[in-house]
């Protein structure tokens, strides 16, 4: 990593703690989890996803049911907007009380652009999050980065809404 971009992402980090994201990197939006009605277009595409998050709960891997593991991002944006800060929070917190705890931080893309760029947007999505966790307290150690791009999609179809869902990064809690 470069020393300039290294000092903006100090200085994103910064920003965050400080400014609750008024500059550099911001905290993402994107349809979450068990939010407001104004996420309607995505949570159907979410419900789906429910069934595969209780069973790992249910293996005592992560926070508890009511803490998101997706954070949704813009078209072609790597920024993780504020009403994300409550995911990052949950999770930072589980993470910060159970320090044998791992998660890997997968990135990914909707399916327009190339699989080189996606997978390098995915990259940059996925790092933006392990930062923000970071920020919060998160020991590095902890935490990986990586990124999919648009090969592991959540929802099928070329309609805005499965763009949107596709467009995410989730927390996968590992031992």
């Amino acid at each position: 990593m470069n020393k300039r971009f290294a000092f903006l992402l100090s200085a994103s980090a910064a920003a965050f703690v400080l400014g609750g994201c008024a500059s550099g990197v911001k905290m993402n939006k994107a349809p979450v989890e068990n939010q407001t009605a104004a996420n309607t277009a995505s949570q159907g595409a979410q419900s789906q996803v429910a069934p595969v998050q209780a069973a790992t709960e249910t293996a005592a891997l992560g926070p508890a049911a009511d803490v998101a593991r997706s954070v949704y991002f813009g078209f072609n944006s790597y920024v993780v907007e504020d009403k994300y800060r409550p995911v990052l929070e949950g999770n930072a917190n589980y993470l910060t009380s159970h320090h044998n705890a791992h998660v890997q931080l997968q990135g990914n893309t909707d399916a327009r652009g190339s699989r080189e760029y996606n997978l390098a947007l995915g990259q940059k999505r996925a790092d933006a999050v392990m930062k923000g966790l970071e920020v919060l307290g998160v020991p590095a150690s902890e935490l990986e980065a990586v990124s999919f791009g648009k090969e592991k999609p959540k929802a099928a179809g070329t309609t805005e809404a499965a763009y949107a869902e596709n467009r995410r990064v989730d927390f996968f809690y590992k031992q």
